[in-house]
């Protein structure tokens, strides 16, 4: 069930899993090719050629709301996103601790019908926050609790929003492309952090840039080069033996926000490798979304 109105204000009501278009008047950097978005459904549901990128609500009863919210951007490389293993599990979650979720299906750089493919999945992800935010009243949001979550690659893609939510627009904006698109809090997830090697993930890199992509560009979409004293308080959790995306993007992520005193809480497991989501019979890794519970209860 599609729902525009609400993207300019008018008031309606919501129920779950209801999909928002965030573009309902044309998606910008986008041209118009023979592509469709592909689903695959085996043990996870794996989409890939997103060609219009959409919000998923999930909201907790008016009577469980903290006020807080959440944007959540599944993993997958840049290439596909992990849509339900790290996007709608997850939202059910928080909505069980009172904390409205929004799954964000984002453009992906391998996509031809992207002009710019490298812009494009922030200019869905700074869309998406504005969305919550120009809408928090209709759902029982404070406007300045919303914040932005990420696993994997969707951890970049985060980081990046927390490091550049106020990147310019290369289109022509309309009403909610000049509400704040700063996140209030950061979540990042075993994530990709860095463009430079040696501790990039290759697969996210090549995807996002290109296989050989300039100095320049990679220092730009390196978020570790970009935290300021500005940038959203951030909770970051990582395993030591993740062969996928090394520990080190987290590490330099967590220095680079100690050195501009953001208040941060990492997490580093010694077990648990890439990609385990709730971590459901995982042993103590599974802790994880109680540390992630309480650092939101205690959030200032």
């Amino acid at each position: 069930m599609y729902i525009i109105c609400t993207l300019f204000g008018v008031s309606a009501s919501y129920s779950q899993g209801d999909i928002i278009p965030l573009w309902p008047n044309g998606v910008p950097n986008q041209q118009k090719t023979n592509e469709s978005e592909t689903q695959n459904r085996d043990d996870i549901l794996w989409i890939e050629n997103v060609q219009q990128p959409t919000l998923e609500v999930f909201l907790p009863t008016k009577r469980n709301a903290t006020g807080k919210a959440m944007i959540i951007c599944p993993g997958g490389g840049y290439q596909g996103l992990a849509y339900d293993w790290e996007g709608t599990d997850i939202a059910k979650w928080l909505n069980s601790k009172g904390i409205a979720a929004f799954v964000l299906k984002y453009r992906l750089p391998l996509s031809k019908s992207i002009i710019k493919k490298e812009k494009a999945p922030l200019q869905d992800v700074q869309r998406a926050l504005r969305i919550v935010r120009h809408n928090s009243s209709n759902w029982n949001i404070v406007k300045n609790q919303i914040g932005i979550m990420g696993f994997s690659a969707g951890g970049h893609l985060a980081s990046t929003l927390s490091t550049r939510y106020e990147a310019n627009n290369s289109f022509e904006a309309d009403s909610i492309d000049h509400v704040s698109a700063r996140p209030d809090f950061t979540v990042l997830i075993y994530p990709v952090i860095t463009m430079k090697t040696p501790n990039t993930h290759l697969g996210s890199r090549n995807n996002l840039l290109g296989e050989n992509p300039p100095q320049e560009l990679a220092d730009h979409y390196s978020n570790e080069l970009h935290v300021d004293k500005n940038s959203p308080p951030t909770f970051i959790v990582h395993s030591t033996d993740d062969e996928a995306v090394p520990v080190e993007n987290s590490l330099l992520f967590y220095k680079a926000l100690k050195k501009e005193k953001v208040p941060t809480e990492m997490h580093i497991y010694p077990h648990g490798g890439h990609g385990y989501s709730l971590a459901i019979g995982k042993g103590h890794l599974q802790t994880w979304t109680d540390r992630l519970a309480e650092w939101l209860q205690n959030l200032k």
